[in-house]
């Protein structure tokens, strides 16, 4: 009786945890931030989460801009760091480092804003209409800003 009890908790435990894994891969995917401005992809890797951009709804400069890079690709030029001044935003990590939390949360990560250079920390949850409630803050969740991301087709 005592081994079947044991195989039992073990299966049952076995079990929560792939349902855990499960829940934690419903991130995976492509997803679409406000006003279509871009689609970020996003990955696991070493059992972190990270996302980065895709596509951009407006990927080169455009004409008359103050950088004089019209017509040019978008490259991460607010960056603190000069060295990465020329990297492209297509294929930069925006999000870094999150960790499946449980209740469709992921905490502990990173965001990025290519539009400032600067880096925020973040959580992200799975809405219950499928969206993605991303937001990024710094110090405490309070002193922070929200967007809703929908997942794209």
């Amino acid at each position: 009786m005592k081994a079947l009890t044991t195989w039992l908790l073990i299966v049952c435990m076995t079990s929560l945890s792939n349902m855990a894994w499960a829940d934690a891969e419903e991130l995976l995917g492509s997803w679409i931030t406000p006003e279509d401005k871009a689609v970020i992809e996003i990955y696991e890797q070493d059992s972190a989460y990270f996302g980065k951009f895709v596509s951009l709804k407006e990927p080169l400069y455009p004409a008359g801009h103050e950088s004089g890079m019209e017509g040019q690709a978008k490259v991460d030029r607010n960056n603190p760091d000069a060295s990465k001044h020329n990297d492209p935003i297509i294929g930069l990590n925006l999000l870094r480092g999150f960790t499946y939390k449980g209740d469709h949360t992921w905490h502990k990560g990173r965001i990025y804003d290519p539009e400032n250079g600067k880096d925020y920390k973040c959580t992200i949850k799975l809405q219950k209409d499928g969206t993605l409630k991303v937001r990024g803050f710094v110090g405490i969740s309070l002193f922070g800003r929200t967007q809703i991301w929908r997942p794209h087709n």
